[in-house]
């Protein structure tokens, strides 16, 4: 029998997101002389550097990845960051809320928090550097205000967003025409939900910081939200710590993202987690996102990503 009468050319759900970030990273070369990738060392950045890695294969990442360390970070996640960009020779730029703290740039806030007050020190890097795209982990699943961004979303000269003023992206066909100052957030995973990303993470057989696998921790009830007790987080008059199994869904600072019980201690296992729960990672896990129904939205606006 001939293998090639009746040859299989279906690609998998996985391949064609894999394969239109691939041609986003592609296309921004093509376009902008200055990209940089937002590297928390989340797994979302962690999966966008693979994609970086798949599509400039055998060359080096052409750019070099930035986070905006607020200093409240979980140390496996920092330990995790230094290990990766360590084994794929890119440069890490670090943007630094604490030293824009000490030297007056911003103002922390009364309760301790600072993901606030990352814009500025965020749109302060990309203009001390001159990056003009912006590669973001962002995902439509995850909020109502990402979900109206486009794959190339324009910001102006002042780092902010309209969502009434973006281009049309037919045929995925980019702009990214800009003018002096003006730059273009690049969102390669906007199409990949979060089970998306955990099929791919499995798929890959790509390394995690452990937090987001099921391990003992302590914690405080808040809100209904389960905080991990650290520097940052100390028990409320009132509040009992225990010790309990959790995992965390998404990786932001250690004073604003809560964990969640779980026993999926192997990616199989998160895959079977996700796929039941009804909530988004942020919904469900980032205080920060809680201030009002448009947090994401007004911080979007202002420079967010």
């Amino acid at each position: 029998m001939n293998a090639f009468a009746n040859p299989n050319y279906q690609l998998s759900q996985l391949d064609i997101l894999e394969s239109e970030a691939i041609y986003i990273f592609r296309e921004v070369i093509a376009e902008f002389e200055r990209p940089v990738l937002l590297f928390s060392g989340g797994k979302d950045s962690i999966v966008m550097l693979r994609l970086a890695e798949k599509a400039f294969y055998p060359a080096r990442i052409p750019f070099p990845v930035m986070h905006v360390d607020t200093g409240h970070n979980f140390p496996e996640v920092l330990d995790f960051r230094d290990r990766r960009v360590t084994e794929l020779g890119v440069q890490l730029v670090v943007a630094s809320v604490q030293e824009a703290i000490d030297n007056g740039t911003v103002v922390e806030p009364p309760d301790g928090t600072r993901n606030r007050i990352q814009t500025p020190v965020l749109l302060n890097a990309l203009e001390k550097y001159r990056f003009t795209a912006i590669f973001g982990g962002a995902r439509r699943d995850e909020d109502k205000a990402r979900a109206k961004e486009r794959i190339f979303s324009f910001r102006d000269d002042f780092g902010q967003w309209d969502p009434k003023n973006q281009r049309p992206e037919l045929w995925h066909l980019y702009n990214g025409r800009i003018h002096p100052g003006e730059s273009i957030r690049v969102f390669p995973l906007s199409n990949w939900t979060e089970l998306d990303i955990w099929h791919y993470i499995a798929r890959e057989g790509i390394d995690l910081p452990s937090i987001y696998y099921a391990h003992e921790r302590e914690v405080v009830d808040r809100d209904g939200m389960l905080f991990a007790v650290n520097e940052f987080i100390r028990p409320r008059a009132g509040e009992e710590v225990s010790t309990q199994l959790v995992r965390y869904r998404t990786v932001g600072d250690a004073s604003l993202t809560a964990a969640v019980r779980s026993d999926a201690d192997t990616v199989e296992k998160v895959i079977d987690e996700v796929a039941t729960t009804r909530i988004t990672e942020r919904g469900a896990t980032r205080g920060d996102d809680k201030f009002s129904e448009a947090a994401m939205e007004d911080r979007k606006r202002e420079g967010y990503f």
